[in-house]
């Protein structure tokens, strides 16, 4: 019989097809509209079970603080479902640290869901999107697994099938703070709300751009070179990733060939269902809508 502990869960990253801000809520926190949708660009998690419920984590340099999500994650779940038990966190990283591209949010989400389907603790999707959270507002959707509408802090979710385009994913090399950039006195938190749509988010815009732009002068290099080839071109969440959107897989293929700077890039192709629901059909049970 195959170890179930084996298995490799991937952790795919998401990318905002626009993010604009409706306004800003008493307690602080923003109210968003957003569309999430997933790339098969991944970090890899394995597991394997440790006695006496502890948990342990092994990550790269710099990620292996007591609060990161991974470990957040496992203790949340341990004491939510009330079974004592434990396990050694193997995480490999690929998705860049500050990057915009959710990368921390879905390690965690594949914590919650690869440790509920190993350890057959019988939590349904509801439960563990509720878990997912209290670790972070973009934490539901990766748990989920499906394209979706966000509103509210993010945590509102409402399944879509936009277009699945290819697309030039950069990394011009800047890790942005999301903190800073939400606290920024300049950024717009008036936009006029949208109705929920499936498709046509050419015309919406990430508030977050402008700002972007401006404090990394090589997030605005790459964005003017994309947007000089005369394609739709976003930067994701709050940066310093962006992407240049493409009719082709050629074309995105092509494009790369030509970048004028070593910027790290991949060509892929959107998707409207994350990896972890493809790949694993047991963690596929709880992580749809």
């Amino acid at each position: 019989m195959t170890d179930p502990f084996a298995t490799v869960f991937p952790a795919p990253a998401k990318v905002n097809r626009f993010l604009q801000i409706t306004g800003r809520r008493s307690d602080g926190y923003h109210e968003l509209q957003t569309v999430f949708q997933f790339v098969d660009l991944v970090d890899e998690l394995r597991f394997a079970p440790l006695p006496g419920g502890a948990f342990e984590l092994d990550a790269p340099a710099g990620l292996q603080a007591a609060e990161n999500l991974c470990l957040r994650a496992a203790r949340l779940l341990s004491g939510a479902s009330g079974r004592r038990f434990g396990a050694r966190i193997e995480l490999t990283k690929r998705i860049p640290v500050g990057g915009g591209l959710g990368g921390g949010s879905s390690d965690a989400a594949t914590t919650l869901v690869a440790l509920n389907h190993l350890f057959e603790l019988g939590l349904d999707v509801g439960a563990l999107a509720s878990l997912a959270l209290e670790l972070g507002a973009d934490v539901p959707v990766f748990v989920r697994g499906q394209a979706a509408w966000a509103e509210g802090v993010g945590e509102r979710l409402f399944p879509v099938e936009p277009d699945t385009p290819w697309v030039l994913l950069i990394d011009p090399g800047v890790a942005v703070s999301t903190a800073t950039m939400f606290g920024a006195g300049e950024l717009t938190r008036d936009c006029p709300a949208e109705k929920i749509a499936g498709s046509g988010y050419a015309a919406l815009k990430n508030v977050f751009e402008p700002l972007a732009r401006r404090s990394h002068p090589p997030i605005d290099a790459a964005l003017n070179w994309l947007e000089g080839l005369g394609v739709e071109a976003r930067l994701s969440g709050t940066g310093g990733c962006l992407f240049g959107v493409f009719g082709s897989e050629a074309q995105a293929r092509q494009a790369r060939s030509q970048q004028p700077c070593a910027w790290r890039s991949w060509v892929l192709q959107l998707r409207n269902r994350s990896p972890l629901c493809d790949r694993h059909p047991g963690a596929q049970d709880v992580a749809v809508l």
